[in-house]
C-alpha cells in the first residue's frame, strides 16, 4: 500500500509535524535538515533515528529526487513530514507526482508576528543565511508565499491582524485554520475541503483564481483579476512591471506576447522578486490573465498599467510585420527579471 503523506511547511520553529504524529498513533515522522546542503550534507530523521547524506550535488531537487522520493516510496501508511523551511511544498508534491504517493494534505504554519513583512519584503534567503544551495537566489518571500499558497490547511502562531487575514482570504481561500495554542489536528485535516488541492500540480492553463477568493477589497488588501484577448506589447510590459512588485503580494499570470504568439509566458513574483518561465504552447485560444494580491498598491493602477502595455489597433493590424524588441526574448525553463 502507498504511503499518504501530510506535508507540513513553515519558515519558523514550531511542533505541528510531531502534534499530528502523535495525533496518528501507526504513522510515521520524517525530518529533513538542509541547513548544510550547500556543503553536500543533508540530516534526515526517520521515526527519531538520524541519517547523514552526502551528496554530490548539493541542491533541493536532488534532496528530493535522492533521498526523499525514495524514502517514501519505501514506506505505507500515513507518514507525516516535516520540510525544512527552506522547501516550498509545491516542489515537493512535483517530485512525487510521478509516483505512487498520496499527498493527504499540506499543512503550513504562519508566524503570525513576521508572514506579512516577509511576505512584502525583498530579503533574499543569502541574506538570513539560508540558501539552500549555491546560486538559490529566491528569495524569503517567495518561499514564505508559496508555502502559503499551496497550503490545504493553516495553523497559526496566534491571532493575525486584519490585513494579514484579509491576504490569507485571498492567497489561501477555503484553507481551514486553527491558532498553533488551541491546535486540534484531528479537526484540522477533517475540515479540508473536498476541492482543495491536496498536491496537485497546476499546469497554468486553468482559471488562476484557485479556491474562488474574494474580489471585494478589505482592509486595504485587493484583488486585481485582469484578461484581455490582445497580446501585451513585450516591451511595455517589461518596463511595468515595477508596477507588480511594489505593494503586492503575489502575482500569477499567464500572458502571451506579441513577439511570441506560440508560447504561454509565466510570469510569478512574490515581494520583490519575480521569475518567469514558459509553459508551452497554447491550449486552445491565446489570452490574457493575471491575478495580482495588493496589499498598499493601487489596484486601479494596475490594471491600468496592464491595459497600457496590450498592443494597440494600429500595433494589431500590423503585428505580422513588427519587429518587436523582446526583453523575455531569452528566457530559460525559469528566469529572474
Amino acid at each position: 500500500m502507498a504511503a499518504r503523506v501530510v506535508l507540513v511547511a513553515g519558515f519558523t520553529h514550531h511542533d505541528v509535524a510531531d502534534e499530528l504524529w502523535r495525533a496518528s498513533p501507526e504513522s510515521s515522522l520524517v525530518r529533513h535538515d538542509l541547513s548544510s546542503l550547500a556543503e553536500g550534507v543533508v540530516r534526515r530523521w526517520a521515526d527519531g533515528r538520524l541519517t547523514v547524506l552526502e551528496l554530490a550535488h548539493g541542491c533541493v531537487s536532488c534532496t528530493l529526487r535522492l533521498d526523499l522520493v525514495p524514502l517514501l516510496e519505501g514506506l505505507d501508511g500515513r507518514v507525516i513530514v516535516q520540510l525544512d523551511p527552506m522547501l516550498e511544498p509545491e516542489a515537493v508534491c512535483f517530485a512525487l507526482s510521478e509516483t505512487e504517493v498520496e499527498v493527504e494534505a499540506v499543512v503550513t504554519v504562519i508566524d503570525t508576528t513576521t508572514w506579512l513583512e516577509d511576505a512584502t519584503g525583498a530579503d533574499s534567503l543569502a541574506d538570513r543565511g539560508m540558501r539552500a544551495a549555491e546560486g538559490d537566489e529566491r528569495t524569503v518571500a517567495q518561499v514564505v508565499v508559496g508555502q502559503a499558497e499551496f497550503a490545504d490547511a493553516l495553523v497559526l502562531t496566534g491571532p493575525g491582524d486584519p490585513v494579514l487575514t484579509a491576504v490569507l482570504d485571498r492567497l489561501t481561500p477555503g484553507a481551514p485554520r486553527q491558532l498553533l495554542p488551541d491546535l486540534d489536528v484531528v479537526a484540522l485535516l477533517g475540515a479540508v475541503p473536498a476541492t482543495s488541492r491536496r498536491g496537485e500540480i497546476d499546469d497554468g492553463f486553468g482559471s488562476l483564481l484557485f479556491g474562488r477568493p474574494p474580489l471585494e477589497p478589505a482592509h486595504g488588501v485587493s484583488v486585481v483579476h485582469f484578461t484581455d484577448r490582445r497580446p501585451f506589447h513585450p516591451m511595455r510590459l517589461h518596463n511595468c512591471i515595477d508596477v507588480l512588485l511594489d505593494g503586492v503580494v503575489r502575482v500569477r499570470g499567464r500572458v502571451w506576447v506579441a513577439s511570441q504568439p506560440e508560447a504561454a509566458l509565466w510570469v510569478e513574483s512574490a515581494g520583490a522578486g519575480l521569475r518567469v518561465g514558459n509553459l508551452g504552447p497554447w491550449e486552445g485560444e491565446r489570452d490574457q490573465e493575471v491575478v495580482v494580491i495588493t496589499t498598499s498598491a493601487d489596484a486601479a493602477g494596475i490594471t491600468a498599467a496592464l491595459r497600457d502595455a496590450l498592443v494597440t489597433d494600429e500595433e494589431l493590424g500590423l503585428i505580422g510585420e513588427l519587429d518587436f524588441a523582446d526583453p523575455f526574448a531569452d528566457w530559460h525553463e525559469e528566469s529572474e527579471l
